[in-house]
């Protein structure tokens, strides 16, 4: 998932903004929903990613640490289907410095 958000330390970052990228991984029993085929026995991808988007393009953060537990808690708030998921998040510039780097990030873990 691709977003613009505005987290970071530097002013430019808060001001600017910059792209980011998310990946998220839930674990889900999804025997009921393979079974019945029916969108109301899983988790919806599209309410998660709505999750994820308030998020990062939401209030910002200092730390991609923050954005990564927010996202987390956003999605186990919202969804009881998922008893596990982990997010990773990279930043692909910080404006206003040169970088020799494709992207920074973190992954983050969390479980019920």
């Amino acid at each position: 998932m691709r977003f613009h958000g505005r987290h970071g330390v530097l002013a430019e970052e808060t001001r600017l903004g910059q792209p980011f990228v998310v990946d998220a991984s839930l674990q889900v029993d999804t025997s009921r929903a393979g079974a019945t085929d029916d969108l109301t026995d899983t988790v919806s991808y599209a309410d998660v990613y709505k999750d994820i988007k308030g998020v990062v393009e939401g209030e910002p953060c200092k730390l991609l640490e923050a954005v990564a537990h927010r996202a987390c808690a956003a999605v186990l708030a919202q969804h009881r289907g998922v008893r596990e998921m982990r997010l990773a998040i990279r930043k692909l510039s910080i404006p206003g410095v040169p970088s020799v780097v494709e992207s920074v990030g973190v992954e983050v873990h969390r479980h019920r």
